[in-house]
């Protein structure tokens, strides 16, 4: 009973094994053709992609894209079909381990003359457009710190006025004798007066840049939209990128201009002179007690300059220490360099350019499981319980012809075997059919 069981169990396996080689030789038909469309489907999209690198568009580079491609698509083919023979059919673990390995070290050479080349053909006008929205981004994020900075600069101008109006009241009181007790226009009036109009030069000088600040600023956003119009109209990515630099180069003017609009510095140095450099007048007292209450005014109003100044210093210094723009320099890409650079946005391509070249991979592994179930349903019985009907009648015709020829191979040494008369000069005498005839 247990024999019973074992040979149906060997039999299904052999029927097993039987419908799986059926199978393969159905797929193998046309196993190839597919594989030779997708190596030159691969092939095409990477002379696009070489195309897309190559400055001249002559004969000699167009022969040198074709060539390339050529070889590309031919590499992937023989490549895979190796793979396809081979890998299912060995049956040691160091042989399918070294077929593992030689398909890795290959599979990432196609990546490496191939993927990223077809990346560049299926996403390469895209990427670039995506280069240049990237550096319109930029570009604008630095437009807009160096006008913060420039209008932050301007606002110093309250601070100014604010200075320079404490020193008009202080030199109206000292005219008026509320200040110094001295009635008049003398010396303290005069230090007062001269630094309420330095203050006011500074405050003209700033008012004077508003309005630069401002048409700069309306004119770098007046480029920045054509730029972002230039990452989207239609037309070929290498007209728009040559736009695109032109107009880069004129908005880092505008950049650089609005930086050099900014006052601060000269808000500053003004506060550092403003108590640095004062000219003290001749004291123009009469009496020695007057000339004393003019000293004793003028320091103070030393004093309260140097409080002024510092107070200036200090809103000169917050805005001299906000962050400068950073320094943007456009610098056009080919389309596979920023397939590259942009790849995180654009997967779908890459995925669609590496499978297209490593697709064959999943039918080297379905080949392999394949082989390796035959084997396990024929591994059971022998030879001879797995022939077929077309392979018996094969071994059949080929024993049928041995035996036919050994046959004739025995029946000539049979007959070379005979002994022949001789004559009486040694010579074989001749047969009675070798005699003539009696007349």
């Amino acid at each position: 009973m247990d024999n019973e069981k074992l040979t149906r169990a060997e039999a299904q396996g052999v029927r097993y094994a039987a419908e799986l080689e059926a199978h393969l030789r159905w797929l193998d038909s046309f196993s190839a053709a597919a594989l030779g469309v997708l190596a030159v489907a691969s092939g095409i999209y990477t002379y696009l992609g070489v195309t897309s690198l190559l400055d001249d568009n002559g004969a000699l580079s167009f022969f040198a894209a074709i060539s390339y491609s050529i070889a590309v698509s031919v590499g992937i083919f023989v490549f895979w079909s190796y793979l396809i023979r081979l890998l299912p059919a060995v049956r040691t673990v160091g042989a399918r381990l070294g077929l593992f390995v030689a398909m890795l070290l290959g599979s990432a050479a196609i990546i490496a003359m191939s993927s990223w080349l077809n990346a560049a053909a299926l996403a390469g006008a895209a990427a670039v457009e995506q280069h240049l929205a990237t550096t319109v981004q930029d570009y604008q994020t630095a437009l807009e710190q160096a006008n913060e900075i420039a209008v932050s600069a301007q606002s110093l101008e309250r601070d100014v006025s604010r200075v320079r109006q404490s020193f008009e009241d202080l030199s109206e009181q000292e005219a008026t004798g509320d200040l110094s007790g001295l009635a008049g226009r003398g010396a303290v009036f005069r230090v007062l007066r001269q630094k309420s109009d330095e203050l006011l030069g500074l405050e003209t000088q700033i008012a004077s840049q508003q309005p630069l600040v401002a048409a700069a600023f309306i004119e770098g956003n007046q480029i920045l939209s054509h730029m972002r119009a230039l990452t989207v109209e239609p037309g070929p990515i290498e007209v728009r990128s040559v736009q695109f630099s032109e107009e880069a180069v004129r908005l880092s003017g505008v950049i650089t201009q609005l930086r050099q609009l900014s006052v601060a510095q000269l808000v500053n140095r003004a506060a550092e002179d403003l108590s640095a450099s004062v000219v003290l007048p001749e004291l123009d007292g009469r009496t020695v007690e007057t000339r004393a209450g003019q000293q004793s005014t003028i320091r103070s109003v030393l004093q309260v300059l140097g409080q002024r100044a510092e107070t200036l210093r200090r809103a000169a210094d917050t805005v001299i220490a906000m962050p400068p723009p950073n320094e943007i320099i456009y610098t056009p890409i080919s389309t596979a360099d920023a397939v590259i650079r942009y790849a995180g946005n654009f997967a779908p391509s890459w995925a669609g350019a590496i499978a297209i070249d490593l697709l064959p991979a999943v039918l080297v592994f379905i080949l392999a499981i394949t082989h390796a179930a035959i084997r396990s349903g024929k591994s059971r019985v022998g030879i001879e319980d797995t022939m077929t009907i077309s392979e018996l009648r094969a071994a059949l015709s080929a024993v049928t012809e041995m035996d036919g020829a050994l046959r004739h191979a025995q029946g000539a040494s049979d007959v070379s075997a005979i002994p022949q008369p001789q004559g009486t000069n040694g010579e074989t005498a001749p047969s009675d059919q070798d005699k003539p005839a009696d007349v």
